[in-house]
C-alpha cells in the first residue's frame, strides 16, 4: 500500500468492477428477454438475479469474481460461467441454461 492508501479503496473498486460487470451482463440478457435485478446485499458480493419470465422456476444468481487468471462470472455455486471479458457468451449460456423447453 503506499502511503495514504487504505486498505477499503482496494475493496471499494474490486466492489465497483464487481457492479460493473454485472450491469454489462444485465444489458446483455434483457434483449434475450430475460428479467434481471441487481442486488446488494449488505456484507455480501453483489449478484444478478436472472429470472425466465416464461418460467419463473428457472432463475439464478449470478456473480463476478476475480480469480487469480482475472475476472470471471460464476454460477451461485461457484462454479465458473465463462471469462467476463466474454459477456456474450457468458449471456448465451446462461440463456441456454435458463430456457424453457
Amino acid at each position: 500500500m503506499t502511503p495514504g492508501e487504505t486498505g477499503t479503496g482496494t475493496a471499494a473498486a474490486s466492489e465497483r468492477t464487481r457492479v460493473r460487470l454485472l450491469e454489462e451482463l444485465g444489458d446483455e440478457l434483457v434483449p434475450l428477454g430475460f428479467t434481471v435485478r441487481l442486488s446488494r446485499p449488505r456484507g455480501q458480493s453483489p449478484y444478478l438475479h436472472v429470472v425466465n419470465p416464461d418460467a419463473a422456476a428457472l432463475a439464478e444468481n449470478v456473480l463476478a469474481e476475480e480469480s487469480a487468471d482475472g475476472w470471471w462470472y460464476r454460477w451461485s455455486w461457484s462454479e465458473r460461467i465463462a471469462p467476463a471479458a466474454d459477456v456474450a457468451a457468458v449471456a448465451a449460456r446462461i440463456a441456454r441454461v435458463l430456457a424453457a423447453r
